[in-house]
């Protein structure tokens, strides 16, 4: 089996990244923040992945160590929706006032959301909750949910695609929680374990039996 590189930008918990290494794949998170204690130094990058997304393929790990890939296959990005999403919309206006810093930052946000969007990989997914209407994104390809995959909760989550299919339903967790309502702060935007799993497994067989 071909192995694939993939990129996942702006993941901190590495979620993602150990279910595509999981699968015998070339996983690397990239992050502003370093990988969580819990973590793999040695597949984390730390610092802006601008450069990643726009193909450069040489990159210094969170250990200190210099790799390079031949290419990206598959990047798959999770860009800050504090700004973006439909949750924020209360915040823009405060005592009929506008927020006029985060309006800036909502700007700042959609442009690099497009960053991702247009990223240097044959796939590319993008992941984001249900966005702001004043952000003017794109519809989203698909939506998925954590209890489409065995977790308690439901978490309404968008994503979109570039050559790449909807995420489908696994194992349905009947009469699940709302997981926004259950959770609070960055742990609101946590990938489940069962939904990186997913994500690992579809898209990788999807891609690789698109190049037979």
């Amino acid at each position: 089996m071909r192995k694939l590189y993939v990129l996942i930008a702006c993941e901190e918990s590495q979620a993602e990244c150990f279910a595509f290494r999981e699968l015998g794949h070339i996983a690397y998170s990239c992050d502003i923040q370093p990988c969580r204690k819990s973590g793999n130094p040695y597949w984390h990058i730390q610092g802006d992945v601008t450069p990643l997304l726009q193909g450069d393929t040489a990159f210094n790990v969170q250990a200190g160590f210099l790799r390079t890939v031949p290419g990206w296959d598959l990047i798959i990005a999770h860009p800050p929706c504090t700004y973006l999403c439909k949750l924020s919309g209360c915040q823009l206006h405060i005592h009929g006032k506008t927020n006029w810093q985060r309006y800036r930052n909502l700007i700042l946000g959609r442009r690099f959301f497009f960053q991702c969007l247009d990223a240097h990989a044959p796939y590319v997914a993008v992941e984001n909750p249900i966005p702001l209407k004043l952000a003017k994104l794109p519809k989203p390809t698909c939506y998925a949910s954590p209890h489409w995959y065995g977790v308690k909760y439901t978490k309404k989550t968008c994503y979109w695609l570039k050559n790449l299919p909807p995420l489908m339903p696994e194992i349905i967790y009947p009469g699940a929680k709302c997981y926004v309502t259950s959770s609070r702060g960055k742990y609101r935007s946590r990938t489940f374990p069962q939904l990186a799993q997913a994500i690992a497994k579809q898209w990788s067989e999807y891609i690789l039996e698109n190049e037979k």
